[in-house]
């Protein structure tokens, strides 16, 4: 887990594939932390790919980085709702202050339950392992 938080921190902006009925849809994200050993992410729970979690929580992030590797991240995401983890999140990604607070109704944090990652370049075998 930690490298993949490492690479996704290290490349800046990754991008989020959820499913809207049979279309696939993907957007940009930026924020990723760990807490209690999982990788989390951020969204706002008024947001259509928030509810698209929520429907089916198979999602994948992909990311490259400076180096020309690149990560995927396969798995399942689950919302937590703890006000400690949104605490951490504002701490660990102080630009999330600007659009949330620990209160405001609309600030979600989330986790993947299981996943696998693999870091794959032109050059090199990919290397996959355990969220």
């Amino acid at each position: 887990m930690k490298k993949a938080l490492e690479f996704l921190k290290e490349s800046g902006t990754f991008y989020l594939a959820t499913n809207e009925g049979d279309q696939p849809r993907v957007r940009p994200f930026g924020a990723v932390f760990e807490y209690e050993g999982k990788l989390y992410i951020v969204s706002n729970n008024t947001k259509k790919c928030f509810k698209q979690m929520m429907e089916n929580p198979k999602v994948e992030i992909s990311a490259m980085n400076k180096k020309g590797q690149w990560i995927r991240i396969t798995g399942e995401i689950a919302n937590d709702d703890r006000r400690e983890v949104k605490e951490l999140a504002l701490e660990a990604v102080p630009s999330l202050k600007s659009m949330y607070s620990v209160d405001d109704g609309i600030f979600a944090t989330l986790y993947f339950t299981k996943g696998t990652a693999t870091i794959s370049s032109f050059t090199a075998e990919p290397e996959t392992f355990s969220l």
